[in-house]
């Protein structure tokens, strides 16, 4: 009788979530992470020359990575070899070995944003062939969906999950909008993933190009034959990182929207509608 009641209790609690989700709009964004600092993570050394090797990543996009003519870069999850699965388990040792305490600013970021790209992959690759990341539900919690709240890497002798490397590390230390543009969660709606690895020197570059990429494509933002617009959902789910308004995040599209774009946005002062589409980045489903 016992569990009859907790089965009946989790039923009515799900249908309940369910139901938040459908009436209240936009209610996806009461689910998402706040920035919230994990303090043991901004030991750094300042004075650092140090680098790392991010070599066996970039050989592994260079091979698994293909660009779509919509400008989103997908990956062959069905034709990754077993021989660039190992590579990428091994490149992931590797990461996990390293006391990233002893780095830079500059070679920490570029750590934690290929750690990110790389686990993302590989635990789709574990659960694969899926529809969309949100189906493997490996995070703790009753209402949980996707990977990202479980701890899938250690490094430092602290178990990390996704959302503790995005949440609690990359966007409370480095308060930059722009890590939006380099994390990625393996969906079609989301910032691309970059072809190359990230480093102490090209992270700048390639944080600017995936904001211009992103704003001007349309996932990023786009309007409708009516005049208004809609933008990815990033910008609602984490507005607190683009000024905190949607004045805030009009302007920051325009820091990177090209003249056609720029000069729609120049005459509104609002967001219409957001949205975001959680298909896989998978090249075999191509159309």
């Amino acid at each position: 009788m016992k569990g009859l009641v907790s089965a009946s209790f989790r039923h009515f609690l799900l249908i309940g979530a369910l139901a938040v989700l459908v009436c209240v709009p936009r209610a996806e964004a009461l689910f998402v992470p706040k920035a919230e600092l994990w303090e043991r993570w901004t030991a750094h050394s300042p004075t650092s020359t140090a680098s790392i090797d991010h070599g066996d990543w970039d050989v592994f996009l260079g091979r698994n990575l293909v660009t779509h003519r919509d400008g989103v870069n997908r990956i062959a999850y069905a034709k990754v070899s077993e021989d660039d699965r190992q590579r990428l388990r091994s490149y992931l040792g590797k990461l996990a070995a390293i006391r990233i305490s002893d780095y830079s600013r500059e070679e920490q970021r570029a750590f934690w944003i290929n750690m990110y790209n790389a686990l993302t992959v590989d635990v789709v690759l574990e659960h694969y062939p899926v529809e969309t990341i949100r189906a493997i539900r490996i995070s703790p919690g009753f209402f949980s969906i996707g990977p990202w709240g479980k701890k899938l890497i250690s490094v430092e002798g602290e178990k990390l999950s996704l959302d503790d490397i995005e949440h609690r590390i990359l966007r409370p230390i480095w308060k930059d909008p722009r890590i939006h543009y380099a994390v990625n969660c393996a969906s079609l709606g989301c910032p691309k993933l970059m072809p190359r690895a990230f480093t102490a020197a090209n992270t700048e570059a390639l944080l600017e190009q995936g904001a211009r990429d992103f704003i001007n494509s349309y996932h990023g933002a786009r309007f409708e034959a009516d005049g208004r617009l809609t933008a990815s959902s990033i910008y609602d789910w984490f507005q607190e990182d683009f000024g905190g308004s949607e004045a805030g995040v009009i302007a920051h599209l325009r820091l990177y929207a090209r003249p056609e774009l720029e000069s729609k946005l120049e005459r509104i002062s609002d967001v219409y509608d957001f949205d975001y589409d959680w298909s896989l980045n998978d090249a075999a489903a191509e159309s």
